[in-house]
């Protein structure tokens, strides 16, 4: 592995090992805390804002598989990269959710699951998959105005947008699904609970939209204004 993915492995390890931590953590604590969804959402949206802010120079900041695969999809990303980056992700988000596990009282994380999304009832698996990649579109849809496409004026600010999005998107479905829009912050509190109902959801739903988010940017925005490779 070369020297320079060996470091982007490493950030997008620590990234999204704060990101779950915070997360399902801010999940747990909502209520004791008496924060809510709205403490929950901007939990969500702070740690993403500043964990890609501090990866972006070093690994692009992606903290998430379903962006990851988005890029890839669009020729961001090589495939041994993209590979890199998703188990660095995913090992991440397991260990945030063990150490979160490990620090925190079981009467808090018990009635909460550790913070692992789940579906509301009346929304079925069909329904959680699309409401996941809708919410997963939104997002990866912004990573590419933002911190793909350098035409853009946000390109300097992309990680506050990216968790503002992460923001709004919690704000709308975390009551339904638990809005994870990243399979390693749904699989990371799984592995520590030890169980995975419709564990597929929180993988097939973000993947599908992230990578129609890319597919749909690059192919009407990026396309024509990138320089042609010989």
């Amino acid at each position: 592995m070369e020297k320079g993915t060996l470091k982007a492995a490493v950030a997008e390890f620590v990234a999204t090992f704060a990101f779950v931590f915070i997360g399902a953590g801010s999940v747990v604590m909502a209520g004791p805390s008496g924060s809510g969804l709205v403490g929950v959402a901007l939990a969500h949206g702070l740690a993403l804002a500043i964990m890609v802010s501090a990866t972006m120079h070093i690994s692009g900041g992606a903290v998430n598989p379903a962006v990851t695969i988005g890029l890839w999809v669009a020729g961001k990303l090589s495939s041994m990269k993209a590979v890199v980056y998703v188990v660095a992700e995913v090992a991440g988000g397991m260990a945030g959710a063990l150490l979160l596990r490990g620090l925190v009282p079981g009467e808090y994380w018990k009635p909460a699951n550790l913070g692992a999304p789940a579906l509301t009832p009346g929304v079925g698996t069909g329904k959680g998959v699309l409401i996941e990649a809708v919410l997963t579109f939104f997002l990866v849809f912004v990573v590419f105005a933002t911190a793909v496409d350098k035409r853009g004026a946000a390109d300097r600010i992309s990680g506050l947008a990216i968790g503002l999005v992460l923001t709004f998107d919690i704000l709308v479905g975390g009551q339904l699904t638990g809005a994870a829009m990243n399979p390693a912050r749904a699989f990371g509190p799984e592995v520590a609970l030890g169980n995975f109902s419709d564990w597929w959801v929180y993988w097939v739903g973000p993947i599908a939209g992230g990578v129609i988010a890319a597919v749909l940017y690059w192919g009407v925005f990026l396309r024509d204004a990138e320089p042609v490779t010989p």
